[in-house]
């Protein structure tokens, strides 16, 4: 593989990967390990890349992995109050943004709770916002196990956030 080529892929994804990983293992440290340790197995494996997903996925794939393996390795299943900026570039009112933080907070503590695999599906179909076809890929699922799971960890954090009586403020 030339050097330029995983440069490139570096500059691409880099930033995506750190974010997925860092989710899964909530450290600052060993999220930037992982991602590095990602691009490193990318490098030694690309002569076995069939080009039958599209680099991302291959790449998710590969850290999700790093990072399992890691996990089971530490025993440290964990997960990160991960948001991405969807925060209004306006600060038009300080109070709606302090509401919408506190919100996502609620809503992370809650997909704290639930299963791994309901985790990491949440998280690349809807935080990700990866099509069902990348996520079955990287997960090594069907499509249709996808969408099963989906449903499944929607239908869990709905009920997790009844129990909490969370989820009254979150249809506001």
């Amino acid at each position: 593989m030339p050097k330029r080529e995983l440069e490139d892929w570096y500059n691409a994804y880099s930033t995506t990967i750190y974010q997925y990983v860092f989710f899964l293992v909530r450290d600052v440290e060993l999220a930037e390990d992982i991602t590095q340790e990602t691009f490193y197995r990318a490098y030694k494996q690309a002569a076995r890349f069939r080009q039958q997903a599209s680099v991302k996925t291959w790449l998710h794939r590969i850290a999700r992995n790093a990072a399992y393996d890691e996990l089971r390795r530490k025993r440290l299943i964990a997960f990160v109050t991960f948001t991405k900026q969807h925060e209004p570039q306006m600060d038009d009112l300080v109070l709606r943004s302090l509401l919408t933080k506190e919100l996502h907070s609620k809503l992370y503590q809650a997909i704290s709770q639930l299963k791994l695999v309901y985790r990491d599906v949440l998280v690349l179909r809807y935080i990700e916002e990866l099509s069902v076809k990348d996520t079955a890929q990287i997960l090594g699922f069907s499509e249709s196990k996808v969408k099963r799971t989906a449903a499944r960890a929607l239908q869990s954090l709905t009920t997790i956030m009844k129990e909490r009586g969370w989820d009254d403020e979150m249809a506001r």
